[in-house]
């Protein structure tokens, strides 16, 4: 047993690896980068294989190859990333899971970098798979170690809920040995085979699976009532990090019920799901009132109506007892639990509105060729009737904020393309996909096959960088180098593809070559290349500690 300083993602990289990881895959997504990080740099230190994947479906694919093998595997991405991977997920819970899977999600509350505050939760009801929700970064490496043999218990996949407070929290957390990896056996392929002769028998055995796992979730020590000695006309239920808000204001909640000859509310903690009905039941049995504080949407709000044979009033999201959006933090739950405010500092400058902080919305760095590409964009476009600019998910999305405000649109990954191809079809005259090279990679391609294929009259703009920026400068999944051909291998007219530097002095140069792509009555695609600043940065400060390694070490100390 050891312990370490951990955050939540590398807690969970750990309890992957002392579980038995045979390969773990995943695309970069905040807040989930850090636990494929760690994967990555213990695989390159002799761990069990770690690889960044095109894209989240991709990633599922192949983990599901190594389930089939018979060992373990893990999967990582952030909540959106699980829309594009619901293919294989929603079809994976049908199969006979033979080496546990896990795939470790990680949600945004607050849309802190996200374009929505989406509830995996849900997902794994959809599919009818269990769910684990740590709230503590203990709990997120017990979990998930527990998680792979959850997986082969019940031969389904496994949802690791994780939020961003978790994910990028540190503590400290013990670590357990780690088990060896899992034999290679493969699974009976007429549990792998989804035919619809094969899957009718599958669905059949996952809905009489079910029992078993709601008694699992019911017995799950994370699943914790407390109804001893406690208020049971009043109750609170708590899941992941709720519980942990919940609990910070707990002394001075316990302070003013006994000033009021009160008791502590009777509390169910719910950590692991499918929802445990009974308990839920032997909580609320008589209660008048019922809170529910859960971190992201109502789930378990939405729910209750259907668990409980009574009609108690129930508070939570669903009636502005807290809020509908964004995180919970100890401070919003209080009053929702009758305290007031915290004493806090009083700005009557602030307060009155004779004084405002200005803003500091996200911008591109400062050197970022993404601003000359936008300002390209800007003087191609000078003049021209009929645009529209269609763009996606990246930190090429920040063009669409001043000085360039370019991007029309921006709704996911690869959407640039086909959106540039819907919009020419609706008959704007000159439609623009702006795109990055990894975004290209995750979800590009297809549908610029759709539009080579019906020779819409549109640009595609790929902003090669080199790097997935955004998520902290991963390597893309094919080199830079390999994008023209790629393209040209689609099928596209080589006379309409074109690849300029981004760069300040090509502007006016850039601008013109741009334009004509633009107005020409077909598919044309045009590269920006120019490397991250960021990665440079990144690159030098590497470069520099290796060189300085040696000479610290001929003086006898460390760089």
């Amino acid at each position: 047993m050891e312990d370490l300083a951990l955050l939540g993602d590398e807690a969970v990289a750990l309890g992957a690896i002392h579980a038995g990881l045979t390969a773990a895959y995943g695309y970069p997504g905040t807040t989930s980068t850090e636990i494929m990080e760690r994967l990555i740099a213990e695989y390159e230190a002799g761990g069990p294989k770690a690889a960044w994947c095109a894209n989240e479906k991709t990633a599922l694919e192949a983990a599901l190859g190594v389930s089939f093998a018979g060992r373990r595997a893990m999967v990582t991405m952030k909540h959106v990333g699980l829309n594009v991977a619901a293919d294989p997920f929603v079809n994976g819970a049908l199969l006979g899971i033979k080496g546990g899977l896990v795939i470790a999600v990680a949600d945004d509350p607050g849309m802190h970098s996200s374009q929505n505050e989406q509830d995996s939760r849900f997902y794994a009801a959809f599919a009818l798979v269990p769910c684990l929700e740590p709230r503590t970064q203990q709990e997120a490496y017990d979990l998930t170690r527990e998680a792979f043999d959850i997986s082969e218990q019940f031969h389904v996949p496994v949802i690791l809920r994780l939020v961003t407070r978790l994910s990028h929290a540190r503590a400290g957390v013990r670590v357990s040995p780690q088990r060896s990896q899992n034999p290679l056996s493969k699974a009976d392929k007429r549990e792998w085979m989804l035919l619809p002769a094969y899957a009718r028998r599958r669905y059949a055995s996952l809905l009489e699976r079910q029992a078993a796992m709601l008694d699992w979730s019911e017995k799950h020590p994370v699943n914790r009532l407390e109804i001893e000695n406690r208020d049971r006309n009043r109750v609170v239920i708590t899941t992941g990090l709720g519980g942990n808000y919940y609990e910070e204001n707990l002394a001075d909640l316990k302070r003013a019920l006994q000033e009021r000859g009160g008791k502590e509310p009777a509390r169910l903690h719910i950590g692991a799901y499918p929802l445990p009905q009974n308990l839920i039941r032997r909580l609320c049995e008589g209660a008048e009132e019922i809170l529910v504080i859960e971190e992201g949407q109502p789930l378990v709000e939405q729910k209750l109506r259907g668990v409980l044979p009574q009609k108690p009033i129930i508070h939570g999201k669903m009636d502005g007892t807290l809020p509908a959006s964004g995180e919970l933090d100890p401070d919003v739950i209080r009053p929702a639990l009758g305290l007031p405010p915290r004493p806090a500092l009083s700005i009557p400058a602030l307060q009155d509105g004779s004084f405002t902080l200005p803003g500091r919305p996200p911008q591109l760095c400062n050197g970022c060729p993404h601003g000359d590409s936008y300002s390209t964009i800007k003087l191609a476009v000078e003049g021209l009737e009929s645009v529209a600019i269609t763009s996606d998910i990246g930190c090429y999305a920040l063009g669409a904020t001043p000085p360039y405000d370019v991007p029309e649109t921006i709704v996911c990954m690869g959407a640039a393309v086909n959106m540039a191809k819907g919009a020419a079809d609706a008959g704007i005259q000159y439609a623009i996909g702006v795109i990055g090279d990894s975004t290209f990679l995750h979800s590009g391609i297809t549908p610029l096959i759709d539009a080579i294929s019906s020779n819409t009259p549109m640009t595609l703009v790929i902003l090669d960088n080199s790097i997935v920026a955004m998520t902290g400068c991963q390597d893309t999944i094919l080199p830079s180098e390999n994008l023209s051909q790629l393209v040209l291998g689609l099928g596209l007219n080589p006379e309409h593809l074109l690849q300029l530097e981004a760069k300040r002095s090509n502007l006016e140069s850039n601008a013109e070559l741009l334009r004509k792509e633009i107005l020409f009555r077909g598919v044309s695609v045009v590269i920006f290349k120019r490397e991250c600043i960021e990665e440079i940065k990144k690159r030098q400060k590497i470069e520099a500690a290796k060189k300085a390694k040696p000479a610290c070490e001929d003086r006898g100390g460390q760089a």
